[in-house]
Order: structure tokens, then C-alpha cells, then sequence
């Protein structure tokens, strides 16, 4: 009889675990763990979920509700040579207060060292302007922001045009970015025709402690010299489905120019607002007759 039992418990733990499952939902080609199989058997609305994924703004949201709260921030950026070596660095805090719909924006304990500025005090480095407009430029009572989207005043001037379509390509991800040459469509991951040139995975994973789904996207190999995402990894709270983390990268390459660009952004829960809590940036970027730019930017904001 013992003999028997333990037949039974090794041929048990001889049965190979239940694959993950391939399904299309929402016109998406996805693979599924146990878990999200189990959900959906037990009345999880799965479609529903991938449908509010795909038409998710709450990300982008966040970033533009930078414009409407009270915060601090500690912030660095370093430009790198090819060797990863610092060229240049900057560090300093912001601290920004609200008064109704104004903002004051005052910039303090800064240290620099390298050619970070030029004689006028102007950064010298484009991703260093991007950011430094971004974060760290001071304001003095500037009102009228908003975070709700498509509300926002449409940038005036080329160099204005060309800041907003790298925030859309960097803080937006997976929507289309209208003007930038020969990318256009091709950032809209859940667009048919460039979804059939990604893998997607949806499974159950620990984040901080917390259950949540991730939502991951990765080229196949044939093409991915044509996309422009190589990953997009979303972390959603099980609870809410706030968004609490999300990675990616992107590059892409044209004779006109490149980019390599790796991003990890953390979410937290500000009152009734998703807010960043940290963000790290590692970018490679060259245009036709610049020098090329190696950057590594990250900020951490107390609310």
C-alpha cells in the first residue's frame, strides 16, 4: 500500500503544469497565465479590461498633472560620453506651490560641474533643455494649466512642436505622435496592423507588495527593426487597475536621425490623483548635424 502511495504522489508530480493560454481579445494575440485563465473563467470581464488598457490615458494623465499640484523633487541629470563616463552633470531641487490654478516653480541647492551650461547660462544639450522645461524651469504665478487632456495650448513654433511630439513619444506610450518623420503611426502599438508585429502577455505578478496584472508587449523577432517600442511592460493594480508602474524602451533609426531610449516610471496615489513618484531615464539621441547625445535623467518628487 505505501508502496502504492507513493506511486501515485510521483506520477502527480510528473504531470506537467497546464500551459499558458493563446487567445485573441480585443483584436490582440495574447498569452495568459493560469491565473488570468482562472479569472476569466470565474466571471473577470477580461475584454473590458484590455479594451480600458488599450484606451488608457491615466499615464500620460500623470505627467500632466505635474502642471496642478503642490510637490518637491530631486532631480539629476548626467550627459555620458560613449564610455558611459560623466561629461557633464547638474543637480538640484524643485519645489513647486499652487495657489488656485497658478504655480510658482522656484529651483534651488543646484550643483554643477562640466559644460552643462554655456556662457548665458542656457543648457548646452538638448536633452538636458527638454528636461530642464520640463521640471526645473522656475515660474513665477504662470496660471491656466490643466491636466485634462486635449485641453492643452498648442505649442507655437517648430522647436516648441518638436518638444511636444518627443513628450507624446516618451510620456505616452503605445499612442500614435503625429509630425515625427517616418514614426508617425508606427509608436501605436495597438493600432491592428502594428499590434500583428508584437507578442502580448498578460499574467498575474507581485509589484511592491501588491497584486497586479502585467501587460507586456515585446516585437517579434522578424520585426523588430520596424517597431518602434522594444518593450512596453505595464503593471495594473488588481484592486483598481491604477497603473502603478510601467517600463519600455524605444528606439529607432533613420538617416535624419536615432534614438535609444530606456524608461522606469513608478505611480502612486496622490488624494484622488495618479501622480509619478519616481522616474529614470537612460537616452541616446542623434540628429543630422548635432553631435550625438548620451543622457541619464532620474527625479524622485515628494507630494
Amino acid at each position: 500500500m505505501k508502496q502504492f502511495l507513493l506511486y501515485c504522489v510521483f506520477m502527480i508530480m510528473m504531470v506537467p503544469e497546464s500551459p499558458a493560454q493563446d487567445s485573441t481579445v480585443s483584436g490582440l494575440h495574447i498569452m495568459m497565465d493560469e491565473v488570468v485563465i482562472k479569472a476569466a473563467k470565474n466571471g473577470w470581464d477580461l475584454a473590458g479590461f484590455i479594451r480600458r488598457m488599450k484606451e488608457d490615458t491615466t499615464f500620460y494623465k500623470a505627467f500632466l498633472g505635474l502642471r496642478v499640484v503642490a510637490y518637491t523633487s530631486d532631480n539629476e541629470i548626467r550627459i555620458l560620453d560613449e564610455d558611459n563616463k560623466t561629461l557633464a552633470r547638474l543637480e538640484n531641487r524643485t519645489v513647486q506651490t499652487m495657489k488656485g490654478d497658478c504655480r510658482t516653480v522656484q529651483v534651488t541647492n543646484e550643483q554643477v560641474s562640466g559644460d552643462y551650461y554655456d556662457r548665458k547660462k542656457q543648457a548646452r544639450y538638448y536633452t538636458a533643455e527638454l528636461f530642464g522645461n520640463l521640471f526645473f524651469r522656475p515660474r513665477v504665478n504662470e496660471c491656466g494649466a490643466t491636466d485634462i487632456i486635449g485641453r492643452q495650448a498648442r505649442a507655437k513654433g517648430k522647436i516648441e512642436k518638436n518638444k511636444e511630439q518627443l513628450k507624446q513619444l516618451v510620456f505616452n506610450p503605445g499612442s500614435k505622435v503625429e509630425g515625427i518623420p517616418f514614426v508617425g503611426k508606427k509608436a501605436s502599438v495597438f493600432d491592428e496592423d502594428i499590434a500583428q508585429r508584437y507578442d502580448f502577455q498578460l499574467k498575474f505578478a507581485q509589484h511592491n507588495g501588491e497584486e497586479c496584472y502585467l501587460f507586456r508587449a515585446i516585437p517579434k523577432p522578424q520585426y523588430k527593426d520596424d517597431v518602434v517600442y522594444n518593450q512596453l511592460d505595464t503593471w495594473f493594480r488588481i484592486s483598481d487597475y491604477a497603473i502603478v508602474a510601467r517600463d519600455y524602451a524605444l528606439s529607432y533609426h533613420t538617416l535624419l536621425y536615432d534614438f535609444d531610449v530606456v524608461m522606469k516610471v513608478r505611480l502612486e496615489k496622490v488624494g484622488q490623483r495618479l501622480l509619478p513618484s519616481t522616474i529614470d531615464y537612460r537616452g541616446n539621441w542623434h540628429i543630422f548635424s548635432k553631435k550625438r547625445e548620451r543622457s541619464h535623467f532620474s527625479i524622485l518628487f515628494d507630494y
